[in-house]
């Protein structure tokens, strides 16, 4: 046992506190005997694990030295090293693969720092894990004569599960299962667990996507509780809740979603004053007025966060019942909703507003594409033409205006993943952004940054501002923003490198690739350059909207914050304690940190189940021919982008036999020693579809000769 050795090694190594020692000389320097030696060693190791003792590098042992440890997450790559990510804008932790300890990609973990090498990043070994980040794996059992192992989908868990006979499920070798680890406390051996549940066979219909959904450990159902509750809310609006509304029926409103959408969380309305402005109104579904705080649906609201959109379903935030029926802002039935109806110049100016509890009755349930035909002319008699032109004749204003005022606007381009009935893909499209995607998104954007403004503007007393969510997007870090610098002079686009990088700025040098065959990677590599936005109560702005006040208020049906801002909006229309602000602070600080980490989990479950049907579609393809463009430039080879699939493979340097290619790091190219030939990033190129592996995720190209 440790402890036996404690007292001894602590009292040397204090008496040595700038030295460091291996075990065996400390051995030799307390007289430990050589029969005692291994004892002795594991001892050592264990007083580090536990923080009593410092360990560095090359296995030496001495004093901790403050600080000695550091909490945070472990990035895990899929080369099998790690970084511990701390707090944003600190120094990321080198984790080397032998020592993440019993750690897994994301987890929480507690960090031992080794001493600083002059000129190197610092690095540290795994203590403790503090925090699972996933109660479930998916992976593949495999099933051998006396023993059974389930093999992690997750290409950064490097270690497999063993399964003991008897915690099988009696699952068949080769079935797609969830199990989950039930004891690991030695990383030199594998973790032991059991299958809880078995998906099914790799090639059996829905079994791909349901493999995401619980690798996620996203929820399949809600409660039997929370259904049970839900089911016991009225859909009856009574008379007197209608009376003490603003009662707006009579407005012509309509809602504008995908042409598959099934909840309707927002309406808009506008009409022409007698002073040539606008009434702009936009109608938000009145969630809060029915998920009432604290009770069963909003502590389950809480946990999801946000709901999740998946290539073939949807993992709800509320019950079907509150966000495809009572909530769904339906044409034709009267719905509660909370409004905030603003006066718009003809320059797209708020002079004036108000934020009121209401009841509409949509008039018209319009699908992108409907009103894109209104806007272009395509259905000049189409119901409500006149208000839809107005809008966008609006919408366009806003967008200038807030272009000059420097807001970004990305135009990254999505793909639409269509199924067959047994969910295999049938055909991948780019979606193309429509004038009336932007006509909803710009009134969105000012319905937000309107709410807000009445927080901290109106709202506010002596200087103090009450307690509120924000959605927030930080200044980017100078050392990540040098780097995009880099690559784009890399491209042949420079930006002043004297001049501070602002988001007008920014979009000042988006304007110049538009149309440009690499616009959308460098669209995508200046979003990863930038902070990630999120949710908190400190009110730090919006970069890339170029906004001082910015939160989301327009979706309460499917992202919990929204949920939680229209609480407050109907809170403070009464009194703003601030007795009770450091209390209620405390509060939203919890729920904006969980919402952002529901935000992550969700955004990676989508791109995933997206990925996952790419690299299924193109199984299909082996052989045929696409145009690309070079997306990316390492040693090992190019990446290519699939233009019209945004679909990323891999030509790897080995297939480039025409010439020896060595890589140029800082151009971002592979040149050949002999012919000087070039393959530089964001350069077009023909690729041939040669491998595709559906389970680890990956196609492989080889470049077509166009001579």
């Amino acid at each position: 046992m440790s402890i036996k050795y404690d007292k001894q090694v602590n009292h040397f190594l204090s008496k040595h506190p700038h030295r460091t020692f291996k075990a065996k000389e400390l051995a030799r320097q307390l007289g430990i005997k050589k029969t005692n030696y291994t004892e002795f060693r594991d001892a050592l190791k264990k007083m580090a694990a536990q923080g009593k003792i410092a360990k560095y590098k090359r296995n030496q042992y001495g004093t901790l030295k403050k600080p000695t440890t550091i909490e945070g997450e472990l990035h895990v790559k899929t080369q099998g090293y790690g970084f511990l990510i701390t707090e944003e804008g600190q120094e990321d932790i080198f984790i080397s693969q032998k020592n993440m300890g019993v750690a897994l990609d994301k987890d929480l973990v507690r960090v031992q720092l080794f001493a600083h090498t002059k000129g190197k990043s610092t690095e540290g070994r795994v203590l403790k894990v503090l925090k699972r980040a996933r109660e479930n794996m998916v992976g593949t059992y495999r099933k051998s004569r006396r023993f059974g192992f389930v093999v992690p989908d997750n290409i950064k868990i490097t270690r497999d599960i063993y399964i003991n006979e008897g915690d099988d499920q009696k699952a068949k070798s080769g079935q797609k299962v969830v199990a989950q680890i039930d004891h690991w406390e030695d990383e030199r051996l594998n973790p032991e667990g059991h299958i809880v549940e078995i998906l099914g066979f790799p090639d059996e219909p829905g079994v791909d996507v349901i493999s995401v959904v619980k690798s996620f450990d996203l929820p399949t159902k809600f409660p039997p509780k929370v259904e049970k509750e839900a089911e016991a809310i009225s859909s009856t609006i009574t008379a007197e809740e209608i009376k003490r509304r603003l009662d707006l029926r009579e407005e012509i409103c309509f809602t504008i979603d995908p042409v598959d959408a099934k909840d309707f969380d927002d309406a808009v309305s506008m009409r022409k004053l007698n002073n040539g402005n606008f009434e702009l109104g936009v109608h938000i579904a009145d969630v809060s007025f029915y998920v009432q705080e604290n009770s069963t649906i909003d502590k389950e609201a809480l946990k999801r966060g946000t709901s999740v959109y998946l290539v073939d379903r949807v993992v709800p935030m509320l019950p079907e019942k509150l966000s495809n029926e009572i909530c769904s802002l339906r044409p034709d039935e009267d719905r509660l909703t909370l409004s905030c109806i603003m006066e718009v110049t003809s320059k797209g100016q708020v002079v004036n507003y108000k934020i009121s509890e209401t009841v509409i009755r949509s008039k018209q349930r319009f699908s992108y594409e409907d009103v894109q035909d209104i806007i272009t002319g395509k259905n000049r008699n189409g119901p409500f033409a006149g208000e839809i032109g107005q809008m966008h004749k609006l919408s366009q204003t806003l967008i200038k205006r807030r272009q000059q005022l420097g807001s970004l606007d990305f135009d990254l381009p999505e793909v639409k993943v269509h199924l067959e009935e047994d969910g295999s893909p049938s055909a991948i499209k780019r979606v193309e952004r429509l004038d009336s995607h932007r006509l909803i998104e710009e009134f969105m954007l000012l319905a937000n940054k309107t709410v807000t403004e009445h927080i901290n503007i109106t709202m506010a007393e002596n200087g103090r501002v009450p307690p509120f969510i924000y959605r927030i997007h930080e200044e980017p870090q100078t050392e990540k923003m040098n780097d995009f610098k880099k690559f784009v002079r890399a491209l042949g686009y420079p930006i002043d490198v004297n001049k501070k990088i602002t988001a007008k700025l920014l979009g000042e040098f988006l304007d110049t690739i538009r149309g440009k065959p690499e616009e959308v990677m460098i669209e995508d590599l200046m979003l990863r350059s930038m902070m990630k936005a999120k949710y908190s109560t400190h009110n730090a702005g919006h970069f890339g909207l170029a906004f001082k006040h910015y939160t989301h208020f327009t979706s309460p049906i499917r992202r919990y914050p929204d949920m939680a801002v229209h609480r407050l909006l109907k809170e403070y229309q009464y009194e703003v304690d601030f007795a009770q602000a450091k209390k209620k602070k405390a509060k939203l600080e919890r729920i904006a940190r969980n919402s952002s980490e529901r935000e992550v989990v969700a955004t990676e479950a989508e791109r995933e189940s997206i990925k996952m049907k790419q690299v299924e579609y193109m199984e299909r393809h082996l052989g045929d021919v696409f145009d690309g463009i070079i997306s990316g430039v390492v040693s090992f080879g190019i990446f290519v982008e699939i233009t019209d699939l945004l679909v990323e493979g891999l030509v790897h340097i080995s297939d480039l036999e025409d010439d020896f290619y060595f890589h140029d790091e800082k151009n971002y190219q592979l040149i050949g020693e002999r012919t000087q030939k070039t393959y530089r990033l964001g350069d077009p190129v023909k690729v041939r579809v040669v491998r595709v592996d559906t389970d680890e995720r990956v196609v492989d190209f080889i470049l077509v000769d166009e001579t």
